[in-house]
C-alpha cells in the first residue's frame, strides 16, 4: 500500500459492508476522510490519487471505539504510553479511544488535560479523548473542563469526568456521599464511575487478607460491593438529572438491577440518561479461567462466575447494557508474576477485543451487526460523538476490514502493547483486523507479507484527531 496519495482519499471495493440497517456487498468511496459514496452495484471506477483496497471476502465494520483504556501516560512508560497504546489499538481495529486519568501524577485539571491532548496529537495514529479525574475537592477544575449545570462546555477531546468510588490509587478516591453529591450537583457533562463500595471493601478486607488463592479476589470484591456503589451513583444521577455512565459492569446482580433504568441517549431524550458497558473478558472468562491463568486474569472489578457471565450476555442482548470497552490496563509480567495478592490488577485488551467478540459471533452467541453496534455505534451514541460509529454517507471514514474466515491463535510475541502479553494467549480467534483505517487513511495492515503481528503504515502523530463530542444539555 503506497502512501503517495492524497491523504484520506480511498476506494474500498467488494467488501461486505456492515451499515446501520443493512449488511451488503458494496464499494465505498472516501474523499478527504469522509464517506462520499456507498455503491451496492459495485460500479465505482478508480479516480486519480485514490488508494484502492480490494475488500473481497472481508467485512467492513465501523472502527471500534474503545471508551475505557489506561494508556499509562504520563508516568508509567514501562507499561504503556500514548504511542504504544495507540499502535496496539489500531492493531485491534480500534480507531478511537477514551483514556483514563489515573496517571502519575493524576490528571485532575485543564493544564493536565492539555498536556495529554498535546502528547496524543504528537504520538497517536487514531482518534482520542480523555477523562478528567475527580478528587474530593476539585469541582472548580471539573467545571472548567465540562461546564456547570445549564451551561455545559464541550472541549474537543474531553469526554467527561471519571469518578473512582472505590479502589483507586493516589488522589482519585471519591467515596463519601457529600463529595459525590457536590460533583453530581455542580458539574455538567458526563460522569463515568468505577462502582465498587470502598467502605465495604475495607470492612471485608480482614477476612480475606491472609488468603493467597486468587479465588479470594472475587469473593472479597463481591457483587454486593459493586451493586452498593452502582445504586448510589444512580440515585445521585437521578436526583440531579445528570448524565451517568457506569463503567465495566461485571455482575449479574447489577445487570438485572439496571434493567429498566438504562437506555441509549439517542432513545431517551436529554438530561439524566444512564448507560453502562461490559468487557469481552467478562463475556468470555469465569472463575474457572482465573484459577487456571492466575494473576494474568486479575482485574477490578473481578471476573466472576458462570451465572454472572450468562446474565451479562442476556442483558447485553436485551439492551440493558449499551456498549463495550476493554479497560485496557497493562502491567508488566514481572509485576504480575508476584502472584496473588501482591500482583497488580489489570490486563491489556485493545488488540484482541474485536476478534474475541467476532469469534463469539462466529460461534452464534451474537451477530456481527450486534458487535458493530456494541463496540462502535452505541459507544458514539453514549458519548455524543459527532461523525463516529457508523458507515454512512457523510460520516467519518474510520473503518476496520476484518477476515471472518482466517483463524489465528493469540500469541504473546505478537503483542503491540508494551508489556508484551495478552490475557487471551492460546485462544484461537477469527475477525482479526486486515486493515484499520482512520479518516480514510490506512494506518495498519495484517497480511501474508506482514505476518500475524501486522505492521503500522503511518508515522506517529500523522493521523488521528481529538474526538468531537456534543455537550450534554
Amino acid at each position: 500500500m503506497e502512501m503517495k496519495h492524497h491523504q484520506g482519499n480511498l476506494l474500498i471495493t467488494g467488501a461486505t459492508v456492515v451499515m446501520l440497517n443493512e449488511t451488503t456487498v458494496a464499494d465505498v468511496r472516501v474523499v478527504d476522510g469522509i464517506v462520499e459514496t456507498i455503491d451496492p452495484m459495485q460500479q465505482l471506477t478508480i479516480e486519480d490519487g485514490e488508494i484502492v483496497i480490494d475488500g473481497t471476502g472481508l467485512h467492513l465494520l465501523p472502527g471500534v471505539i474503545d471508551p475505557q483504556v489506561h494508556f499509562r501516560e504520563p508516568g508509567q512508560p514501562e507499561k504503556e504510553d500514548l504511542e504504544s497504546g495507540s499502535a496496539a489499538a489500531v492493531s485491534g481495529g480500534v480507531t478511537s479511544f477514551l483514556d483514563m486519568p489515573n496517571n502519575n501524577p493524576a490528571i485532575t485539571d485543564l493544564p493536565g488535560m492539555q498536556m495529554k491532548l498535546d502528547s496524543a496529537a504528537a504520538k497517536c495514529v487514531n482518534n482520542y479523548g480523555f477523562f478528567i479525574g475527580a478528587t474530593p475537592n476539585n469541582v472548580t477544575d471539573l467545571q472548567s473542563a465540562v461546564g456547570t449545570p445549564g451551561s455545559p462546555v464541550a472541549i474537543p477531546g474531553i469526554c467527561g469526568i471519571k469518578v473512582f468510588m472505590g479502589s483507586s490509587t493516589g488522589t482519585l478516591l471519591v467515596n463519601e456521599r457529600d463529595a459525590l453529591n457536590e460533583i453530581f450537583s455542580k458539574t455538567a457533562g458526563l460522569i463515568a464511575v468505577h462502582a465498587e463500595d470502598e467502605k465495604r471493601l475495607v470492612e471485608r478486607y480482614p477476612t480475606y487478607e491472609n488468603r493467597t488463592d486468587i479465588a479470594a479476589h472475587a469473593e472479597w470484591r463481591d457483587d454486593t460491593t459493586a451493586l452498593l456503589a452502582t445504586k448510589l451513583a444512580v440515585e445521585l444521577a437521578q436526583e440531579h438529572n445528570h448524565r451517568l455512565h457506569i463503567l465495566h459492569l461485571t455482575s449479574g446482580l447489577e445487570a438485572d438491577w439496571l434493567n429498566g433504568i438504562t437506555s441509549l441517549p439517542s432513545e431517551a431524550g436529554s438530561g439524566g440518561v444512564i448507560t453502562t458497558e461490559t468487557l469481552p473478558q467478562h463475556l468470555t472468562f469465569t472463575d474457572v479461567d482465573v484459577k487456571q491463568h492466575g494473576t494474568r486474569l486479575q482485574m477490578n472489578p473481578p471476573i466472576r462466575y458462570e451465572q454472572d457471565k450468562e446474565t451479562l450476555w442476556k442483558r447485553l442482548l436485551d439492551g440493558t447494557i449499551q456498549c463495550m470497552a476493554t479497560d485496557h490496563a497493562p502491567h508488566t509480567l514481572d509485576a504480575k508474576s508476584q502472584g496473588f495478592p501482591k500482583a497488580p490488577s489489570g490486563m491489556p485488551g485493545v488488540e484482541t477485543s474485536l476478534a474475541v467478540m467476532l469469534t463469539h459471533a462466529k460461534q452464534g452467541r451474537c451477530t456481527i451487526e450486534q458487535v458493530a453496534r456494541w463496540m462502535s455505534t452505541n459507544v458514539a451514541d453514549c458519548y455524543n460523538m459527532i461523525g463516529k460509529g457508523r458507515i454512512e454517507v457523510g460520516a467519518d471514514a474510520d473503518f476496520v476490514l476484518v477476515d471472518m474466515e482466517k483463524e489465528y491463535e493469540v500469541k504473546d510475541e505478537h503483542s503491540w502493547a508494551r508489556v508484551g502479553w495478552n490475557p487471551f494467549h492460546g485462544k484461537k480467534l477469527v475477525g482479526w483486523a486486515a486493515v484499520t483505517i482512520v479518516a480514510g487513511v490506512p494506518v495498519f495492515e495484517r497480511s501474508e507479507e506482514s505476518g500475524q503481528k501486522g505492521r503500522l503504515l503511518v508515522e506517529k502523530g500523522s493521523v488521528g484527531t481529538p474526538i468531537i463530542m456534543a455537550p450534554w444539555q
